[in-house]
Order: structure tokens, then C-alpha cells, then sequence
């Protein structure tokens, strides 16, 4: 019922397997078209379609709800609880079904498994109130490893690495493009280093699409504008 409209005519097809690259202001509507995409906001107009099948048709609600367990989501605010690693990592999932062994494999993956062994001592250590006894990029990596934690075909990560130095950001994410099983990724980034492997970048402005292509012609484009170096 916001007079304004977020998001304005917006046309995308996205294909399986693709690494796609959203870019923008902050307001221009990324998050808000992620939210969309997830299954998490219906749109006040047009078709969000999976194989050609719109997940709002009918209104029902298995349609949607069997897209998002399709969906793991790295947020760019990561909740913990006051609880253990293992609790936390494979979040929802109740203490007597954690699959510990997966728990320190997403771990390593997503590089916070030698902070959890070293400084912290064990996966059953607590991180403290909203995971308070961690930095930021910890937080993250936690995140990360989380999302790794469950079985997903679509991989959305909203500014996820943006407090991650560059061999470490550079690291993860040659994880995740290179995971056996080939899904699908969408990154909100702000950093071009972080949006290099993309198939396509999308940028958005004003809710609208202004820009889409492989990341050197946007990258390019954008450095002209801006007159940036990196």
C-alpha cells in the first residue's frame, strides 16, 4: 500500500547453475528484490515463476514453502543464540540430530574451523548473547558456515563477506562456486573482488534494472563512472 514503488518493471530470468551478481545504492532495492526472489515478500504485481510456475499461484502455501527449503541465506546481520557452535551452525536443528561431523566440515569451509579448535576451544563452547565473544568477521563466517550446513539449490548471499579480508573473502568464495553440487548463487556485494566469478551482474537503481553483463563490461563501466582504481 506504499505509494512509492520499490520496484519498478524489473525483467529477470535467472538460469540453474548461474552466479549472479546484484549491485547497487543503498535503498535501490536489492535486498528488497532478493526477498522477492526468496519467496519472503510477494510482489503487489507480476509472476515470481520457478520452472515456469508461479509460487504465489492459487495462494498456496506449499509451493512457497517447498521453494524456501530450497534456499540457504547468508544475511547481512547473522543471529546467534547463547548456545554452542554445534547449536548454531546447524541452526533449528535439534541438539540430538546435529551432524557434528558435517558441523566441522562446513566449518572448514567456510575457514572460522581453526578460530573454533584454537582460540575457542570446542564446538561445544558458547559464543555468548548475539555471539558477543566473536568480531565481526567471525559472525560471518558463522553465518557462512551455517548456510553450508544445509542441503540447498539456490545460494543467497546478502553482503556476506563484507567484513572478511581479501584472502580469506577470496578463499570462501572459490568454496562455494566450486561446490559438487553446482547451485545456483546470488551475491549483494558492494566490493567488485567479491563479484569477479559472477556469470552476470545486475545493478539496480531506483528499483529499476539500469545495467546487466558480465562482470569486466559492468566493473569497466562502473570505474569509468566513478573514476575508481579497484
Amino acid at each position: 500500500n506504499n505509494e512509492r514503488i520499490v520496484l519498478d518493471s524489473i525483467n529477470l530470468k535467472i538460469k540453474k547453475g548461474e552466479i549472479i551478481g546484484i549491485i547497487g545504492k543503498t535503498g535501490s532495492g536489492k535486498s528488497t528484490l532478493v526477498d522477492i526472489i526468496m519467496g519472503l515478500l510477494e510482489p503487489n504485481n507480476g509472476v515470481i515463476a520457478i520452472d515456469g510456475r508461479d509460487i504465489y499461484f492459487e495462494n498456496s502455501k506449499d509451493k512457497i514453502i517447498s521453494w524456501r527449503k530450497n534456499i540457504s541465506h547468508v544475511p547481512q546481520s547473522i543471529f546467534l543464540k547463547d548456545a554452542s557452535i554445534y547449536e548454531n551452525i546447524a541452526f533449528g536443528v535439534d541438539k540430538e540430530k546435529i551432524n557434528k561431523s558435517r558441523v566441522r566440515k562446513v566449518a572448514e569451509l567456510a575457514c572460522i574451523k581453526s578460530f573454533i579448535e584454537n582460540v575457542l576451544g570446542s564446538y561445544n563452547n558458547y559464543v555468548g548473547e548475539k555471539g558477543i565473544k566473536l568480531s565481526g568477521g567471525q559472525l560471518q563466517r558463522i553465518g557462512i558456515a551455517r548456510a553450508l550446513y544445509k542441503e540447498f539449490s539456490l545460494l543467497v548471499m546478502d553482503e556476506a563477506t563484507s567484513s572478511l579480508d581479501s584472502d580469506t573473502e577470496k578463499k570462501i568464495i572459490n568454496t562455494i562456486i566450486n561446490l559438487k553440487n553446482k547451485p545456483t548463487i546470488i551475491m549483494i556485494a558492494h566490493k567488485f573482488n567479491t563479484l569477479l566469478n559472477c556469470n552476470r551482474i545486475i545493478q539496480i537503481d531506483n528499483g529499476k534494472i539500469i545495467k546487466e553483463g558480465s562482470p569486466k563490461e559492468i566493473i569497466n563501466s562502473l570505474q569509468k563512472e566513478f573514476k575508481l582504481d579497484q
